[in-house]
């Protein structure tokens, strides 16, 4: 049964994610955590740029 990477417990089946430009192998729940948090980061990111003016992505 594989594990996953995150978290640690077996799970049925696992999802490939980026994360920080690394390719992990997560159980479901985890998987979803961590887009959830990818998402939230780059909305913020979005709105200080907003704020600064910035023309420009990286």
């Amino acid at each position: 049964m594989p594990t996953c990477k995150s978290c640690g417990e077996d799970a049925d089946e696992l999802q490939t994610v980026k994360v920080d430009g690394k390719t992990k192998k997560l159980c479901e729940s985890c998987a979803d955590e961590v887009r959830e948090q990818g998402a939230v980061a780059e909305a913020s990111e979005a709105a200080v740029q907003n704020m600064m003016g910035f023309k420009g992505r990286r």
